[in-house]
């Protein structure tokens, strides 16, 4: 098993997308496990608030859904027909391994984004949104795939939320009418190392 040091550290010190891209793809068939050890909270905690808003008839779509962690925890909650996309393929392959997704898409959230848009009634994105990862503009890419009236439920990891200009970009999304805030909490990220993140809902305009 990789250990909590070397992995994490990897991931989140990544320079380039490649660097990130060789950091999951080493760690695709471990990252399950991993995570269960390191107390990775963040997919339990956003599938709770996702179903307060989100009926399971809904059509989602799952960014940076790796593994399919979250997708798995749709799935126990009656959820079907969930959408993935991930930009790591190997974690796309274990995530096709598990019968969970109608489909998978590899996409780059620093990137323009080549699906249709308006396509989905809600979606939901954990562990996206932190160090060495996906810059704050992505938020309006994830938002162009949503249908008007659905929810967008996504976690930031403590520390990236101000240190990275998260939360700046999300009000001036908000003074702009594209999304409306329903509910921002504090919630366990990973419990092994007491790190937490902020859970974050909005609505699209």
């Amino acid at each position: 098993m990789n250990t909590e040091k070397s992995i994490l550290k990897k991931v989140y010190t990544a320079k380039t997308k490649e660097e990130l891209m060789e950091a999951y793809n080493e760690w695709a068939r471990e990252y399950d496990g991993d995570l269960e050890e390191f107390g990775y909270q963040a997919p339990v905690e956003s599938v709770n608030t996702f179903l307060k808003y989100v009926d399971s008839d809904a059509k989602v779509i799952d960014v940076g859904c790796g593994t399919g962690l979250v997708g798995s925890l749709l799935c126990k909650n009656g959820f079907c027909g969930i959408h993935g996309l991930d930009y790591s393929k190997d974690m796309l392959e274990v995530a096709g391994e598990k019968d969970i997704y109608d489909n998978l898409f590899h996409a780059d959230l620093t990137m323009p984004l080549d699906l249709k848009e308006k396509a989905y009634d809600a979606l939901i994105c954990v562990g996206t949104f932190t160090y060495g990862h996906v810059e704050s503009d992505a938020f309006e890419r994830i938002l162009s795939l949503v249908k008007p009236g659905g929810h967008i439920v996504f976690t930031v990891r403590e520390g990236a939320y101000d240190d990275l200009n998260y939360r700046e970009k999300m009000v001036e999304m908000e003074a702009k009418k594209l999304w409306e805030l329903k509910e921002m909490t504090d919630a366990v990220y990973f419990s092994g190392e007491n790190v937490s993140c902020k859970l974050c809902t909005y609505e699209v305009l």
